[in-house]
């Protein structure tokens, strides 16, 4: 993912905090707004022709549109999702989780404009989606939940604060519902699924990017650097020291320094000497 790290630098200022809570707090107002005034919600929905007539309100107003219907099932989406979405916000850091979230969104709206399109080619006419299906967000939230299960596999939840179940088998019960709902659902209900679902793959279809991220990895990480924090203080106030050269960072900022695996004990050495100097036993 160097990529996104390099975006990071450049857009990472950009970045929305808690941008789990803006979430959820649109689905509540959209909830309340399908229940105190129904026929509103037909200005929100994400429908491409009427987008191309000028409602361009509707790219982001979607979102609005809750995926629960109920007053029980919302309360219990809010909260699971409120300590789901944050978790992953502090594990992955404010601007990837932003970017894990707004892809989902980004790839919902250019499959559905695709769909429209393949419409329209066959049909030739303006076919609105909306007779089709509604579009919500319920695959997205499902998006973090499977990130969050991918991550946190063996974690501990409790179902409907009653049943504790690990997150790795509500994860497996969840791909489970999508994959139903994907072969007995309609064509807009497939796109949904498909597009929204789109941005885990591109998360987690690299292995070292789950290691990256990982509990033991970032275990492992902070063990090291607490072991080699002691021994990582020169004079100076250097930080890296070659153990062949003695040269740090402050001798030459462009240096990279690494630690040797093989060495017994901790010896750091500069990009000259890392594959050239005799190993310690």
């Amino acid at each position: 993912m160097n990529w996104l790290d390099k975006l990071e630098r450049k857009m990472g200022r950009f970045a929305i905090p808690n941008l789990t809570v803006y979430l959820l707090a649109g689905y509540v107002i959209g909830f309340i707004t399908m229940y105190l005034m129904p026929e509103l919600i037909s200005w929100l929905t994400l429908e491409p022709a009427l987008i191309l007539r000028g409602q361009v309100w509707r790219i982001i107003s979607w979102v609005l549109v809750p995926p629960a219907t109920d007053l029980i099932s919302l309360v219990f989406l809010v909260l699971l999702y409120y300590s789901l979405g944050t978790a992953l916000e502090r594990t992955w850091g404010t601007f990837k989780y932003n970017v894990y979230i707004f892809s989902g969104i980004l790839f919902t709206v250019l499959a559905v404009f695709a769909l429209y399109g393949v419409f329209y080619f066959m049909y030739g006419v303006e076919i609105p989606l909306s007779s089709i299906g509604l579009v919500s967000t319920n695959y997205i939230t499902m998006s973090i939940f499977l990130a969050f299960a991918a991550i946190y596999p063996d974690m501990e939840v409790l179902l409907y604060f009653i049943l504790p179940i690990k997150m790795k088998w509500m994860a497996l019960v969840y791909a489970a519902l999508a994959g139903y709902s994907f072969i007995t659902g309609g064509i807009v209900t497939r796109v949904a699924i498909g597009a929204s679902l789109l941005n885990f793959i591109i998360f987690f279809l690299s292995t070292r990017n789950l290691r990256r991220y990982s509990p033991k990895e970032r275990a492992r990480k902070a063990r090291f650097k607490k072991q080699s924090a002691p021994h990582m203080h020169y004079e100076g106030g250097a930080k890296h020291r070659c153990a062949v050269c003695g040269r740090t960072e402050l001798d030459d900022p462009c240096l990279e320094f690494r630690f040797c695996s093989k060495c017994n004990g901790n010896y750091e050495y500069c990009q000259d000497h890392l594959f050239t100097h005799e190993h310690v036993k």
